[in-house]
């Protein structure tokens, strides 16, 4: 068995293909964790982890639906929703036994409305945190964070916090000097399918990087994840990610480290079960 830390079944990328998409990947051994982004997908993750034996679903307000602005993933491109994160409805949400995490939850730099000083962002940013992390204490869940662009500023909050933190920097993508600081703090690191990728010779070190991260990275503290519909694997690149794609992931890894396959896949799954307390 694996389980995909970290994906988005729920989105409306997946349409009607979501009860087939579910049933392939359990059917191949694969539980996922279906992440949620504002209020309507936390609940409808939340939804869809309640009919289903080995999906479980994280809640609340990812850094980029704080204000409304464009985003592009992969080539498509939408306009953010503001939303306004409601502690009482993530709190009643949480109360399903199906919730594993509160999150996604974090800080970004790279999506910043035009209209908008990118301090300002960053502080409201910090306080939507700070109250995910609020709820996350409340109800003793692990925190599922998003960095992009924004390490210096999301170390800096995460300094004046009580240490451990519980939680998982999940795509983990920036560089050993960063992961070491999250590690310190108590984080696990979630790596996605961008492992796979080759570097790019325009730009190569960001990649290099990364891969030394995996390469010295504990192996307590490691996550796999595919953070579907997104990042399919280099070898199903092009491809709508699903979450039992993440064999790949565990597949590289374990390659690169030079570990076997079964062994390595054991370790990230006991690490999963213990941080989002998976029975």
């Amino acid at each position: 068995m694996i389980i995909d830390s970290h994906s988005h079944i729920q989105f409306k990328t997946f349409g009607e293909e979501e009860k087939d998409l579910i049933k392939r990947t359990l059917e191949k051994g694969v539980w996922m964790n279906t992440v949620g982004t504002q209020s309507t997908t936390s609940r409808k993750a939340v939804e869809i982890a309640e009919k289903y034996e080995g999906v479980f679903a994280t809640i609340g307000v990812h850094p980029t639906h704080i204000f409304s602005t464009e985003v592009e993933e992969e080539g498509s491109t939408f306009k953010s929703r503001s939303e306004v994160f409601d502690y009482d409805f993530y709190k009643e949400l949480a109360k399903s036994p199906k919730v594993i995490g509160i999150g996604e939850t974090g800080m970004d730099g790279f999506h910043i409305p035009k209209n908008l000083d990118k301090k300002d962002v960053f502080a409201k940013q910090k306080e939507v945190f700070l109250l995910h992390y609020k709820l996350a204490q409340e109800m003793n869940l692990p925190l599922v964070i998003h960095v992009r662009d924004a390490n210096e500023e999301l170390i800096e909050v995460l300094n004046k916090l009580p240490k451990p933190i519980c939680g998982v920097v999940h795509c983990y993508t920036s560089d050993w000097k960063n992961a070491q600081k999250y590690l310190d703090f108590g984080l696990y690191l979630g790596f996605t399918g961008i492992v796979t990728f080759p570097p790019k010779k325009t730009d190569p070190q960001p990649q290099l990087d990364l891969l030394e991260v995996v390469k010295n990275c504990p192996l307590d503290k490691m996550l796999v994840e595919t953070d579907a519909p997104f990042l399919a694997p280099q070898k199903y690149r092009g491809e709508k990610c699903e979450p039992w794609m993440v064999e790949e992931v565990v597949k590289f890894i374990a390659e690169f480290r030079g570990l076997d396959e079964e062994d390595f896949n054991n370790q990230v799954l006991k690490n999963t079960k213990k941080l989002f307390n998976i029975k």
